[in-house]
């Protein structure tokens, strides 16, 4: 089984920076596995100190940008994992989803978490079809 690790901007430069022994983006097997995105812009690698939707649109696009650097595309994303500070931001975080995914939805697991070692309030990994 070939294995390819997939570059992701800003993401990819900042965890080599900090040593992170991760990749953000593997292909392998027919799959595309795209770890834990943060909101971090990808141009610049600052990260998205917003409300919870602007947050949620900058990991989206993070998403789809991971699946799209990797060959494939959004609609074949087949299972996402949503990791969330806060429970009360699940209708918030819907609502930006459905814009993303509009029709045969990916299966989805929703997390709250305690927090992580940056400021922000929302990640996402998924699953896709090359």
């Amino acid at each position: 089984m070939d294995k390819e690790i997939v570059r992701l901007g800003k993401i990819s430069e900042a965890m080599e920076r900090g040593n992170v022994p991760a990749s953000a983006v593997v292909k392998a097997g027919g799959f595309i596995f795209v770890a834990g995105l943060p909101p971090v812009d990808l141009q610049t690698g600052t990260r998205g100190i917003a409300d919870i939707a602007k947050q949620t649109e900058l990991v989206l696009e993070n998403i789809k940008a991971a699946v799209e650097a990797a060959g494939s595309t959004i609609d074949k994303i087949v299972k996402v994992t949503i990791y969330i500070t806060n429970a009360a931001y699940y209708d918030t975080v819907n609502r930006i989803y459905a814009r993303y995914f509009t029709a045969n939805y990916p299966a989805r697991t929703f997390v709250t978490v305690g927090s992580w070692p940056r400021e922000f309030d929302i990640e996402m990994e998924c699953i896709a079809l090359q």
